[in-house]
């Protein structure tokens, strides 16, 4: 895969461990998790691996906390590191415009519409991260570093109310990852993510036994 440049993947990885990052849910594992979903969509898709494969390994090489008053601007500075990165490694010039964009479009905070079916991928990769049984473990992760209680003791499951996430971690799952599915763009994405779904439900109606 990609001959021109057979180590960029070693000397990503080793780029991001010396980078740092924003809370636990945004480490090396999340990344080669995207990288890993992101190849598989690729292929399914018969998406350009030169462009899908670098956005997908450096789309969080800037990553600022939920709460950050620039959260919005991260995946633009994410996508001017990844570039002065790539560069450096001699990568070839001609994907670096395709590259910032889908590292520029990765973020819901961003709201850039992707206009490229490479750049549809790094997002739905990312976004499919965030649903089933480590989407569960992340959010909890970044709810946790947040301080935010599990669920409310009235209304757990935002039955007759509405869903408050920066109070309760499960508020999380109604107010923002169960919609991810309607906008994810590639048909193996929104197939992934019915499957995913339903893990996340699952976790929810034992929780609803064990409460």
């Amino acid at each position: 895969m990609l001959n021109f440049c057979p180590n960029f993947e070693r000397d990503c990885r080793e780029f991001l461990l010396t980078q740092g990052q924003s809370d636990a849910a945004h480490d090396i594992s999340h990344l080669t998790r995207v990288v890993k979903t992101a190849k598989q969509l690729a292929l399914e898709e018969g998406a350009d691996l030169a462009v899908v494969v670098p956005a997908a390994w450096l789309h969080d090489c800037v990553s600022l906390p939920k709460n950050h008053p620039d959260r919005s601007s991260a995946s633009t500075l994410a996508a001017d590191k990844a570039v002065t990165f790539l560069t450096s490694i001699g990568y070839p010039t001609q994907y670096m415009n395709a590259i910032h964009h889908a590292i520029c479009a990765h973020s819901f905070s961003a709201n850039i519409e992707p206009t490229a079916l490479e750049v549809k991928i790094v997002q739905d990769a990312d976004r499919l991260d965030a649903l089933g049984a480590v989407g569960i473990a992340r959010c909890m992760q970044v709810s946790g570093s947040l301080n935010r209680a599990l669920y409310s003791l009235e209304d757990p499951f935002c039955l007759e109310r509405e869903p408050n996430d920066s109070l309760y971690s499960i508020d999380h799952f109604y107010r923002k990852l169960f919609r991810i599915s309607s906008h994810l763009h590639t048909l193996s994405a929104q197939r992934e993510s019915k499957r995913r779904e339903d893990v996340m439900r699952s976790f929810l109606a034992q929780l609803a036994l064990e409460v």
